[in-house]
């Protein structure tokens, strides 16, 4: 005999297009269900228009007696959610449960044989986060994982610290499954290195273990896949540490900032047909949920150095011009010009001073303001950029000075290759133990990965995942739910890579060459590096 109690939680996100502000509501219903002492949890989602609701949120009763809360939330994720045709099937049906209309299979400890042995390597990574190709300790310990649980398995390096493994019988069909080893700065976090400041508050020490766990479980069973398991460790994905990376490049270490666009350099997908790819989405969901078709914004990164006069602040001022200040006025203009940033476009600049240590006493005749230029749409991007520069030449001839200005590609906007995507729902739609929830399809945000890069060459699907808390790149995002991410989410990805099968010989028909790819770069401008 069972006693239950029914919670549920709406959530509204609010889209504008064309000029109308428009809601949607989402529904997720939780079940609490007491079953011999043990509480199981289960949860159901649905979506469904509502008005704009003014003020905080108040209960309301539903049928059963659950209790209804509405809260309005603006975008979510990894971003704010761009409306799209696309985006129809989430807009109409809200996030789902796995098997349409019935809950998944609950689970109530872990599946997998290898899960404590990823657990203690994603801790492990997590207590020796490492920047951009400098994942030294990070590329061994991963290693020394799969040697013990993929015995006779080759490991090639690749970038420094990138590694690549191929699973299977050989067959002329291959499947990237592709996982980031870098984390970033954020030194404010309680987990950062003290040196560095690098800590996995991106959580790609997670992925590293999603990508193991489905290694370890494919390694040890017999081979069912119409094709071969490349599995793919990349460096630097992270467009951080930009100094470090510009003396690796000038010492001819590496080419592109990115570790997918120096794998695709060095040949790295050259032997595989599609990419998939999974992250995840931060904290604030209340239930085990993946997520299927959100793109993401691609960016340009510029550098702004500005050049006055030095002289003694107090003795002689007029004789300077202040370099500081011409940095100052340069981010003003910067704040004002949001106001006409177009939102559909998911267009953002975020300029930080990165300047090296002044002086009061001294008018500072250098100073230096470093910003990313973010868009999904590449036209735009290029309209913006150039309104930075009017920005940073005004405001060095308004005090005197001048502006040098050095513009990198970074990273381009991402599609996700939907019919690649298929399988994956339909995975979700059978039922895995521990997977609750999906949201499918909510448009695009603002976030920007070098998965992007390489979806110009073959095509790719980035699967979100929840299970981690805090904010991504914040001070506080931890891994909060280790079974769903290390077990449940690996079986989902395992589950979906069984049907991708029969429509990997649709998907793989699209495929361009690296030289495709440098030629789609360097029609953008700014500085970058070819291959030798």
């Amino acid at each position: 005999r069972s006693a239950s109690a029914c919670c549920t939680f709406a959530i509204t996100g609010v889209v504008t297009s064309m000029g109308v502000s428009m809601n949607r509501q989402y529904t997720i219903r939780h079940t609490n269900t007491r079953r011999n002492g043990h509480v199981a949890k289960e949860s159901s989602l649905d979506g469904r228009p509502s008005p704009t609701r003014q003020g905080s949120p108040g209960p309301s009763l539903v049928a059963g007696g659950c209790v209804e809360t509405t809260h309005s939330v603006r975008g979510g994720g990894r971003g704010r959610a761009r409306d799209r045709p696309e985006a129809r099937r989430a807009r109409e049906s809200g996030p789902t449960l796995g098997g349409g209309d019935r809950p998944a299979p609950g689970m109530s400890a872990p599946l997998l044989a290898a899960y404590d042995d990823v657990v203690t390597l994603v801790d492990d990574l997590w207590a020796h986060p490492e920047l951009g190709y400098q994942e030294t300790y990070t590329a061994a310990r991963v290693t020394e994982f799969l040697a013990a649980r993929a015995p006779g398995v080759e490991i090639q390096s690749f970038a420094r610290t990138g590694l690549k493994l191929r699973l299977g019988p050989g067959l002329d069909r291959a499947v990237a499954l592709v996982a980031e080893l870098d984390a970033l700065i954020v030194p404010a976090h309680p987990a950062a290195d003290p040196t560095t400041g690098a800590v996995h508050a991106c959580g790609h020490h997670t992925q590293v273990g999603i990508a193991c766990a489905v290694v370890a479980e494919l390694a040890n069973r017999p081979w069912d896949l119409p094709y071969d398991l490349v599995v793919v460790f990349v460096p630097a994905e992270e467009y951080v540490d930009l100094d470090t990376r510009r003396a690796l490049r000038d010492a001819g270490e590496i080419a592109w900032f990115g570790g997918k666009p120096e794998a695709m350099r060095l040949g790295v997908f050259d032997d595989v047909d599609v990419a998939v790819l999974t992250h995840t989405m931060g904290g604030g969901y209340p239930t085990p949920t993946i997520e299927l078709d959100c793109d993401l914004a691609g960016f340009a990164y510029k550098h702004v150095t500005f050049h006055g006069r030095a002289a003694h602040a107090a003795f002689i001022p007029f004789a300077g011009a202040n370099a500081a200040s011409m940095a100052v006025l340069y981010q003003t203009a910067i704040g004002l010009g949001r106001q006409q940033l177009r939102d559909d476009v998911l267009a953002r600049v975020n300029p930080v001073m990165t300047s090296p240590p002044m002086t009061t006493n001294v008018i500072p005749d250098t100073a230096r303001v470093s910003t990313d230029v973010r868009t999904v749409d590449l036209a735009y991007m290029s309209e913006l950029s150039a309104k930075l520069d009017a920005m940073a030449e005004g405001a060095a001839h308004a005090l005197g000075g001048s502006a040098e200005i050095d513009t990198e590609v970074g990273y381009l906007p991402f599609r996700q290759h939907r019919p690649l995507s298929e399988p994956f729902r339909a995975a979700f739609q059978a039922g895995v133990p521990g997977i609750d929830a999906l949201l499918d399809d909510r448009g695009g945000s603002a976030a920007a990965g070098d998965v992007g890069d390489l979806s110009v060459m073959l095509p790719c699907i980035q699967i979100g995942y929840s299970g981690l808390e805090g904010t991504v790149h914040g001070a506080d995002l931890h891994l909060a739910d280790p079974v769903t991410v290390l077990d449940a989410v690996p079986r989902f990805v395992i589950e979906g890579l069984r049907r991708l099968g029969p429509v990997l010989h649709d998907v793989a028909g699209y495929r361009r060459s690296y030289a495709d790819y440098e030629a789609q770069v360097g029609g953008l401008g700014g500085s970058w590096t070819p291959a030798n």
